[in-house]
């Protein structure tokens, strides 16, 4: 009994008339959650059981996309139990939880992109030297940094605010992001302020400066190549710069919702929040299903009729 009066409860302040519409967006967002679910799943089943998708490129796409997955998962169900629930809360252990794993699997996202960028440096801007390069334990390695470094970061955060006093207990979200450092008392003290601008260094910002110089050296060695080389380039990189350009985006927004005051209109808010839920979710198979012409191949024929006897 004391261990669950000592339980602290957080309130997602977010939600926009949910009393009012709370059937029709559980119902949305669990058509949405299903179509997430299945349309990366199916990329990733694809790979795994196809042998000639089976190379470094596609195991980067399905371990994207396997992030994708898992992300939704950490978000969706808990938000159709709070459609349907009179109380909009979560315990302040559960939400730091959460908070981990979004954001782990979030900057995952950005290592694994770094890792496809190198990956289409060295095809096409050093190809007799790719089969020595990119070996299975090349691959391997690029998975468990891109796995391991971002969790470990964010696991220090979450720690450390698990330790921090809360000054306030209402959330402006409906899940647990960027916004969980406004509950903090200490939201400019030394340890947050310092080691947030390191994470955002080191799991943001060099991945991407690594991403934007390797594309750059692509295409400019595309440039003085052949017709044929620039197709190739542009066929496999163009789909990994679209999802980079969408995430970034989607990032930029998340960290400066932090900052932004409580006049912010809520609907605006929420919409914008739903993003990092609903629209990235769905880019990825999108682009990867119509845009990479091998797994664009073997979805035709999954979904394409038997032929008639």
């Amino acid at each position: 009994m004391d261990e669950e009066l000592n339980v602290t409860y957080i309130t997602f302040d977010g939600h926009v008339e949910i009393n009012k519409y709370r059937y029709v967006y559980f119902f949305i967002l669990f058509t949405l959650y299903i179509l997430i679910t299945c349309s990366n799943s199916i990329i990733i089943y694809l790979i795994l059981i196809h042998k000639n998708l089976h190379e470094p490129m596609y195991i980067f796409i399905a371990a994207l996309l396997l992030n994708v997955v898992i992300y939704s998962t950490t978000i969706y169900p808990k938000l159709l139990i709070d459609f349907l629930s009179e109380k909009q809360i979560i315990s302040y252990s559960a939400c730091l939880f959460q908070f981990f794993i979004i954001y782990s699997l979030g900057c995952s996202e950005f290592f694994l992109l770094a890792a496809m960028a190198y990956d289409r440096y060295v095809a096409i801007c050093k190809p007799l030297q790719y089969p020595t390069i990119m070996r299975k334990s090349t691959v391997s390695i690029f998975l468990v940094i891109a796995w391991l470094v971002p969790a470990s970061n964010i696991a220090v955060q979450a720690i450390g605010m698990a330790k921090s006093k809360l000054c306030s207990f209402h959330l402006k979200s409906i899940f647990c992001n960027n916004t969980i450092y406004t509950l903090q008392c200490c939201l400019k003290s030394e340890f947050i302020a310092v080691f947030g601008l390191v994470c955002m260094l080191d799991l943001g910002i060099l991945p991407l400066l690594f991403i934007l110089y390797t594309y750059t050296k692509i295409f400019l060695m595309s440039y003085r190549s052949c017709k044929e080389i620039r197709k190739k380039a542009a066929e496999t990189c163009l789909p990994h710069l679209s999802v980079l350009i969408s995430f970034s985006c989607l990032g930029v927004y998340d960290v400066v919702i932090t900052r932004v005051e409580s006049d912010f209109p809520k609907t605006a808010r929420l919409i914008m929040t739903l993003q990092l839920a609903l629209y990235h979710p769905l880019f990825n198979p999108f682009v990867y299903g119509l845009k990479m012409k091998e797994i664009s191949k073997h979805l035709k024929r999954l979904f394409s009729p038997p032929p008639k006897i």
